[in-house]
Parts: structure tokens; C-alpha cells; sequence
């Protein structure tokens, strides 16, 4: 088994009844060997450099079954069985929207920005830069950090009050970043607001249905 320069492998995370992939993630030396003691899936997060047990926030376990190398000893395959969905967004697996050719050329937007833009905000948290305004944030306290986000809300609001949609643009792009900074400080990642939007959203749904 070879792991990469910073000492990781992917791992394909497969169904073991389906066969349907689930997810591609990252393992270290350690989350390979918790893995292969079970019960349950292990990875290591990028963004925030630690070891991650997939299932302990969101609840939605991957139960090992099996954990086999492929020819070049580069790449993992783990099939498991799930007790939920393998996905942030609440949907099965993290392979569920068909891919556009005309938006192949196109960066990232939405969750994807979000999730850049936060495991930037990470390394600033973990490896300060002198001349980073984020890590001057950090440095200021978390206190400083929620005085700043009440400040970028109030403004948001008064642009969105406006008669300048490009102003509120500006703000709102300014508030989630500060958002997001202070989720980082208080130790909460995006996939964990995701994965309860989409909770709500299929509360919603279900009461809905009912």
C-alpha cells in the first residue's frame, strides 16, 4: 500500500449489497488501521487536518465489511454497510448529480466555493500568516470574530434594503465568509450545516407527504 506525499490514500466507499459507490474520501496510516479494526469506516479530513469517524456528527455510520488495494497499491476500495446516507446533502451517495459538459470548464460555486474558501480558513487558523487577515482575526479571539459577524449581518441587511443588488452581492459575500470564520473557531464544519439543512429539508418533506 503506497500513501501520497502527505502521507494519504483515496478510498472508494462502495455498498456492499448495492454495489453503488457511495463516496471517495482520504485515509491516513491511522484511519486505515481503525478501519481495519471496524466496526465502522474511519478517514482523515483535509480540511482540518485530524483524524475523521464518519457517522459521529451526522449519525449515518459506515459499517466496514471488507477493505481491499488495487494493483498498484495506490488506492483503496471499502465496502460497507451504511445506517444512513453516505452524503452531506442527505442523499445516498455523494455521486448523484449527472455531470453538464458545457459547466466542465466551470470553477466551483455554491457548497463547493464554501467548502475552498473554509479549508483556506483552516490553514490560516492552524498555520498563522503575518500578514493574513484571517489569521489576525484568529489571533483577536473568537469574541471579536461574533462581533465582526453581527456587524457584516446588520450590513447585509441594509444593502439588501438598498437599491443596489451589487452592494448586497459584496455584503453577503463578506457575511459568509465571517460566518465561516467563526465556525472554524468554534470547531463546526460546513458539511455539518449542510448535513442539518438537508435534515430540515426532508422533515419538511415527510411532514409535507403526511
Amino acid at each position: 500500500m503506497r500513501f501520497d506525499d502527505r502521507g494519504l490514500i483515496p478510498a472508494v466507499v462502495q455498498d456492499a449489497s448495492t454495489h453503488q459507490v457511495l463516496t471517495v474520501a482520504y485515509m491516513n496510516a491511522e484511519a486505515v488501521n481503525r478501519s481495519l479494526k471496524g466496526p465502522d469506516v474511519w478517514f482523515y479530513s483535509r480540511s482540518r487536518n485530524e483524524l475523521w469517524h464518519k457517522g459521529e456528527t451526522s449519525g449515518n455510520f459506515l459499517k466496514v465489511k471488507t477493505i481491499e488495494v488495487d494493483c498498484d497499491g495506490d488506492t483503496l476500495l471499502v465496502t460497507v454497510e451504511p445506517t444512513g446516507p453516505a452524503c452531506h446533502t442527505g442523499e445516498t451517495s455523494c455521486f448523484h448529480r449527472p455531470l453538464e459538459p458545457e459547466r466542465t470548464d466551470q470553477q466551483a460555486t455554491g457548497p463547493g466555493v464554501l467548502s475552498e474558501l473554509f479549508g483556506v480558513i483552516e490553514d490560516r487558523r492552524q498555520n498563522p500568516a503575518e500578514t493574513s487577515y484571517t489569521s489576525k482575526l484568529f489571533a483577536q479571539g473568537r469574541e471579536r470574530i461574533a462581533q465582526k459577524l453581527i456587524e457584516e449581518a446588520g450590513e447585509t441587511a441594509i444593502a439588501g434594503l438598498g437599491a443596489e443588488p451589487a452592494r448586497m452581492v459584496e455584503e453577503t459575500a463578506d457575511l459568509l465568509y465571517n460566518v465561516l470564520v467563526l465556525a472554524s473557531a468554534a470547531g463546526v464544519r460546513p458539511d455539518d450545516i449542510w448535513a442539518e439543512l438537508a435534515r430540515r429539508r426532508k422533515a419538511g418533506g415527510t411532514a409535507a407527504r403526511a
